[in-house]
């Protein structure tokens, strides 16, 4: 939690809970951090970690570049003004709508499967992903290195590929690989890199080795930035990086109110915030520092659950925290990335609003939705 507790209960009671908070200086010194570490790197913003157009905007005004999976995440970089070499668009399974959009943009494709070489729009920039068919230390759904993992080519595909890229009249620029999200142990990206390395033989030189993002918030960013740059120097290429969660993980925090308590088998402390605006604790079992925001010392321990009807909605097991009343404000910490983003209107809930706070004031960058609005798409048929 990088902001104090009288500021996070002034955004609560101004806009209303669930709320997403976001400390503008923490996203600025995570970008400082990754900057620090890799040198001329180019940065780009994996976009599906928080895609607010607010935050896009601070990151495009600090000269950051874009990945992005979808359609909508192509237009969102079109629509704040990034093109050309800002933009990469990536996926393993691209529709005609996304190839057309990035070629509009003019952007650098990243090729997942060799079929992707004669789907690909006349001349296009790419790059080939790499899969080295590594185990690595994360969540088996955050494991996107892994042998068995859909994304990627294999590393015997790999030249195969760039070949047949250039073959087809595209601009092959080179190598990319993405082990995973969340990963706790450098020595994996210090494996990844070292099969790529393997590959300079059959590829020779290349313009560009872009070897994903996926540190954990705590990783050791110089040492695995030394690395990253050793393996571009034997191909003779340009570092790209693409930081997600790094970026934005720490300078995000969900607040949530108490509803009430429940005893049971366990104790649990009912919140306002559940599964629908936090999924990540029951997507990946991951685990977010939960901060009590009255006084008290903790006595007991209790399990944060959510209003959903659902027994997985749970957002932590076992805080201890002091005793609660209704009305008291828990901030759930490293909540930036994939929290907003993963919302839902599950339960005709409304997704929650978001705010900013730029070191003197709060500035609201996304409202509340009403049920109306997320019901506004829907065709109501009506029979005579």
């Amino acid at each position: 939690m990088t902001l104090p507790r009288a500021e996070l209960s002034t955004a609560a009671e101004r806009f209303g809970t669930p709320l997403y908070v976001y400390d503008a200086a923490e996203l600025d010194a995570a970008l400082a951090r990754v900057r620090a570490a890799f040198g001329t790197a180019r940065v780009f913003y994996a976009m599906k970690a928080n895609p607010n157009l607010t935050l896009l905007r601070r990151m495009r005004a600090a000269g950051v570049g874009f990945e992005c999976v979808s359609a909508g995440e192509i237009a969102r970089a079109e629509h704040i003004g990034a093109k050309g070499d800002a933009v990469l668009v990536n996926g393993p399974a691209k529709s005609a709508e996304e190839y057309a959009a990035g070629a509009r943009l003019g952007a650098t494709f990243i090729v997942d499967r060799a079929e992707e070489v004669g789907l690909l729009p006349p001349r296009s920039k790419a790059l080939v992903r790499v899969n080295p068919a590594l185990a690595v230390s994360t969540h088996d759904h955050l494991a996107t290195g892994a042998a068995g993992s859909k994304f990627g080519v294999t590393l015997e595909q790999a030249p195969g590929v760039l070949r047949a890229l250039r073959e087809a009249g595209h601009d092959a620029r080179g190598l990319h690989v993405h082990i995973g999200s969340a990963i706790r142990n450098a020595a994996d990206f210090s494996a990844a890199f070292a099969r790529l390395m393997d590959l300079h033989p059959q590829t020779g030189d290349l313009e560009v080795l872009d070897v994903g993002g996926g540190w954990g918030v705590d990783a050791d960013l110089a040492g695995i930035a030394r690395e990253a740059q050793a393996a571009a120097s034997v191909f003779g290429a340009r570092l790209w990086v693409e930081p997600g969660r790094y970026l934005v993980a720490r300078a995000g925090t969900l607040l949530t109110r108490v509803v009430g308590t429940k005893r049971t088998g366990r104790n649990f402390l009912l919140t306002d915030a559940g599964m629908t605006e936090l999924l990540r604790p029951m997507l990946y079992g991951a685990q977010h520092p939960v901060t009590a925001l009255w006084d008290g010392e903790a006595r007991e321990k209790w399990d944060v659950a959510g209003p959903a009807c659902e027994s997985g909605d749970l957002l932590a097991r076992d805080v201890p925290l002091p005793s609660p009343t209704p009305g008291d404000l828990l901030a759930i910490g490293e909540a930036g990335a994939y929290g907003a983003s993963m919302s839902s209107t599950y339960l005709t809930r409304s997704r929650p609003a978001e705010a900013l706070w730029d070191g003197s004031s709060w500035t609201l960058i996304r409202r509340r939705e009403t049920p109306q609005e997320v019901w506004a798409a829907e065709l109501q048929v009506v029979e005579s």
